[in-house]
Parts: C-alpha cells; structure tokens; sequence
C-alpha cells in the first residue's frame, strides 16, 4: 500500500470533468484536500458536489490557466483554503480535431496556451509554495498522441502534449532544488465525455485496437497520478508512465488478430 496522503493539498486542473475530474475522485477517495480549477463554474460546483457527497474534501476555483493572474489566484486560493500547496496535477487541456489544411493560426495557439504553456505557468506559480511547504510533486497529463503516436487531427494536440514531456525533464532538475518531483502520465484513450463525442464507432474501433480489448477508465490516470505524488515515489522524477492498455504495443493489425 502507499503511504497515505490523507491531508495534503492537491490541485487538479481541467477539473470540472473527464481526467481530471476522475483525479481529483482519486485523490479526494484517499483523504487528499482537493482544488478543482477550470473555467467553467457550473460544472466544477457540479464535480465539488459530487467529491462532497462521497466523503471528500474539495474547493472550487474558477480559472484560466493560460492567464498568469489566474493561475497566481488559484494557487493563493489554495495556500488559503488547505494551508499549502503539496500536490500540483496539471491536467487542463483540449483537443479539437482539425487538419493541417484547416488548422488556423488561432486555432494552434489556443491548444498550445492551453494545453502546454499552462503546464509552464501552473508549475511555476506552484513553485513558492512548494518551497514553503520543504517539497512537492507535480504531475502532468500528457498524451500517447504527439510523444509516442500520431492521430490525423491532432498535429497541435501532439505538439503540446510531446512539449510537456521536453518541459518536465529541464524543470525536474530545476525543481530539484525545491524537493520536487515533476513526472508525467500519458493517458491512451479513456472514456471522458470528449472522447465519447467523437461517436460510437471511433470508441468501438478504438478499443479492437488495444490488447486489453477495452478503453480505459478516468480512474485509472486518477491512480497513476496517485503513484507519482506517493512517499513511495519520492525517488522517481523526470519520467513517464504510460496508461494505455497496451495500445502501442502491436505492431500491425496482424499483431492484434494473433491475440
């Protein structure tokens, strides 16, 4: 068993639903005091809601993590609420499908804002709390897509979420200083409500393609990220871990059907 993290405070961001909201149940479930931030208010009062009536301890913060007034609010918020800053889970991010031939200017620097420079601001407004607080873990929600596949669609996705993985291992060593670890999850595909928008056949085509012959839980990133902010793991910094039932294992559909 890990060391229990009853007590310690943790913000997850992209909170309001999907991994994160799946992350901050995780964390909540052990005894953890959660921050769930996002933009949308109504839906993180809704996953608060939800925390609260299982037991857990959680605040809710309104926020844009690609603005660096905000995210400073958030973590203040935090510090406020629970006394401390213990546990940063940067997991805000969006993947709207679009070609290259379609893709607008506007439209990649919204998903790199979002998904990659937000990872950069929360973990540097993190960074003085962590030293209050003598450590801290941070835990990114990177992808498969971008470090490890590739997906027609997602050329700015990949791009953010293989940047995260060039952020974590310079700012590993630069946290170090600070007893911080900074690691990464790289989800496949998990059943959140974007990924069931892309529609039945997708997800159903999806999962013939992993060996485990089915999609993943938000849970299941909830319990790695768990990992990576455990005692246990006190050793572990600069790395990944990939969440993925097998997904990029095969290496032909031949593969698959010798199952």
């Amino acid at each position: 068993m890990l060391t229990s993290i009853a007590g310690r405070a943790v913000i997850v961001t992209g909170a309001s639903k999907g991994i994160g909201k799946g992350i901050a149940r995780v964390f909540a479930a052990k005894g953890a005091k959660v921050m769930l931030a996002a933009r949308g208010a109504a839906d993180l009062d809704a996953a608060v809601g939800e925390i609260r009536a299982a037991g857990g301890t959680a605040e809710a913060q309104v926020c844009d993590v690609t603005d660096w007034g905000s995210v400073q609010a958030l973590v203040a918020a935090t510090e406020a609420a629970f006394g401390g800053v213990d546990v940063l889970c940067a997991n805000a991010g969006v993947f709207p499908q679009k070609k290259i031939v379609d893709l607008s200017p506007e439209d990649w620097d919204h998903v790199l804002a979002t998904n990659l420079k937000s990872a950069f601001l929360c973990v540097k407004a993190c960074i003085p709390a962590f030293e209050r607080k003598g450590g801290g873990r941070v835990v990114l929600t990177s992808s498969i897509t971008g470090p490890i596949t590739g997906f027609p669609g997602w050329t700015h996705y990949g791009a953010s979420k293989a940047g995260q993985l060039g952020f974590l291992r310079t700012a590993a060593m630069e946290l170090s200083r600070y007893g911080v670890t900074v690691n990464a999850v790289l989800p496949g595909n998990i059943v959140t409500e974007g990924l069931e928008g892309l529609g039945e056949d997708y997800l159903r085509q999806m999962a013939e393609s992993i060996p485990l012959k089915r999609l993943g839980a938000v849970e299941d990133i909830g319990h790695a990220a768990l990992f990576f902010a455990s005692d246990e793991a006190g050793y572990v910094t600069g790395q990944t871990i990939v969440v993925d039932g097998g997904q990029v294992l095969p290496e032909s559909l031949d593969a698959m059907n010798e199952i």
